[in-house]
């Protein structure tokens, strides 16, 4: 979404990016205020006053009902927050969300919207800004809302609240970007009036997030394998891929002083870092495993830098694809796929010459991957990772968005009194981007 918003600025529109604040940021999931050193200046950013309720830790706020029994709480909260639209936890932001849009239109006329998803209310803001002045929108769903990218199957009915609001926004809608084949075809397929308006979108990579240089291990000091992303998998997931660390480190030569170094953010709230994840990665330190807590972006490239392989750890199957899976690619080092072989990740990785292929989440295969990713570090020769790295030059975020903000550009209807000079109007579009950037 950085992206997104900085490429349309260059192309020469004024872009204002309505958000939550940042003490809200932090009391979902975290922040990584380095990244907002990567938005264009000339960015307006609106930060909105509004948090999740039932994230809040300081107990001194708690009312009488809530302290007595939580769990019947948050059960009201969610019916309460799903009346004014169908999504629990964000569903009561609709009316300041709308507010914002409308506020942001009357002080700077916008010729287009890009709602970007999730939460999915922010579509109710699209719509308001759309009904009561004519903006046209478009839709940036990565995941889609009516597809359980996870379970593989329909998230919803046509019919139901839900199905209900996205046919409507989708109908009306001048684009819609998904973030790969699989969810693509799914859009094409429910609404096929709208297949033409369906486009993928790849997440990509940043560039300066590569190391750019020829990987040198040094065995004897110890090799380290590491994973860098927010842990969302199951904890038996976590512990099928470090059963199979344990077992590589026992057969094979190369891993007997190895590190799995484990970096991101695990849980959210009050839960974060206080759960069995964290507890798990903890007794496997014996195994050479630690955790390093989050990364920021300013960091990513020197932790990459003394990596000697990665290890692709990745929930879902064939409709998710994951933004990190470009991002190790672009190291140029072996890498240990984690996730089910059904999954589009593997159709990412295809034609990388240092991946061990799709293997699913089975301790024993898992386990000789591990091995052959160790084996590898010590045997790729310096044209192997050049191929490595040009099958990842393919994917930089910079080039992706570029050609996307391009296309949407294009296709936005400008009103006809901002047509009569095109050279004029298109220094003066502006754009709303309603949705969050973390």
């Amino acid at each position: 979404m950085r992206e997104t918003a900085n490429q349309f600025v260059n192309q020469g529109w004024d872009v204002t990016v309505v958000t939550i604040a940042q003490e809200s940021w932090e009391r979902d999931s975290g922040i990584d205020p380095t990244l907002l050193e990567q938005v264009d200046p000339r960015i307006t950013v609106v930060e909105l006053p509004l948090a999740r309720e039932d994230l809040e830790t300081d107990i001194r706020l708690y009312d009488e009902a809530r302290a007595l029994n939580p769990n019947s709480w948050v059960a009201s909260l969610r019916r309460r927050q799903a009346e004014p639209f169908p999504e629990p936890n964000f569903g009561d932001w609709r009316e300041d969300l709308e507010q914002a849009a409308l506020t942001v239109h009357a002080d700077k006329p916008a010729d287009l919207l890009l709602a970007s998803c999730v939460p999915y209310v922010n579509l109710a803001a699209a719509w308001k800004l759309y009904e009561e002045a004519g903006v046209p929108y478009a839709v940036d769903f990565r995941d889609g809302w009516s597809i359980d990218v996870i379970e593989g199957i329909e998230a919803f009915s046509r019919t139901s609240p839900e199905g209900r609001w996205e046919e409507k926004i989708l109908r009306n809608a001048v684009s819609l970007w998904v973030v790969n084949d699989p969810i693509a075809e799914h859009y094409r397929t429910r609404y096929p009036q709208l297949a033409d308006r369906v486009h993928v979108v790849r997440n990509g990579y940043d560039a300066d997030s590569s190391p750019g240089r020829v990987h040198n291990p040094d065995p004897e000091a110890g090799l380290t394998f590491g994973y860098l992303g927010t842990v969302n998998f199951t904890v038996p997931h976590l512990e099928t891929v470090l059963n199979a660390w344990r077992a590589a480190r026992e057969r094979e030569p190369l891993l007997a002083n190895a590190r799995f170094e484990v970096r991101g953010h695990i849980g959210n709230g009050a839960g974060r870092e206080a759960n069995r994840h964290t507890e798990v990665l903890k007794e496997a330190e014996p195994d050479g495993v630690v955790f390093g807590g989050p990364a920021s972006k300013a960091e990513v490239a020197s932790i990459y830098a003394r990596w000697d392989a990665m290890v692709l750890i990745l929930i879902g199957g064939r409709f998710v694809t994951s933004g990190k899976v470009y991002e190790y690619m672009a190291t140029g080092l072996p890498i240990v796929s984690a996730h089910v072989v059904e999954h589009d990740a593997s159709n990412v990785l295809r034609g990388h010459p240092l991946w061990t292929g799709a293997v699913g989440i089975d301790e024993e295969r898992l386990a000789q991957a591990f091995v052959e990713a160790a084996r590898m570090t010590v045997e790729t020769s310096d044209e192997q990772h050049s191929e490595a790295m040009a099958h990842a030059n393919q994917f930089t975020r910079e080039a992706l968005m570029t050609e996307a903000v391009k296309h949407l550009a294009s296709a936005v209807p400008l009103p006809p009194e901002r047509c009569a000079d095109e050279a004029a109007a298109f220094s003066e579009k502006s754009i709303v981007a309603e949705g969050f950037s973390s």
